[in-house]
């Protein structure tokens, strides 16, 4: 007797199809076509979630360099203040203070100075 695979062929594509919704023309309803956009989604997608990172990092320099120059200072002095102050917040807080804390950053950038 011989083995058909028409039952567990036709859940692959389905899955494929399924995934692959929303794609334009061909890419969502012929299987090839599927298959290859979704491998260069994933793709799309992998490298997209490393450069969140970079994007985020650069967001948060950004508003501690606003932040820092109102009260006359730059980024860079400010960074190497805080290391020689001996302080380690990572630019992520340090962003989050200057937002909604101002109060307590001022403090954080007159110690910077005064070191």
């Amino acid at each position: 007797m011989r083995i058909k695979f028409s039952v567990a062929r036709h859940a692959r594509k389905k899955k494929v199809l399924k995934r692959a919704s929303g794609y334009y023309g061909d890419k969502s309803r012929r299987l090839r076509m599927a298959t290859q956009q979704l491998d260069k989604s994933g793709v799309h997608a992998y490298v997209g979630r490393k450069d969140k990172k970079t994007t985020y990092r650069q967001l948060w320099i950004t508003r501690i360099n606003a932040a820092v120059r109102e009260e006359g200072l730059s980024y860079s002095k400010f960074i190497s203040g805080l290391a020689k102050a001996n302080i380690t917040l990572n630019r992520k807080m340090l962003s989050e203070m200057a937002i909604k804390d101002p109060v307590s950053f001022k403090k954080l950038v007159d110690v910077v100075k005064a070191a």
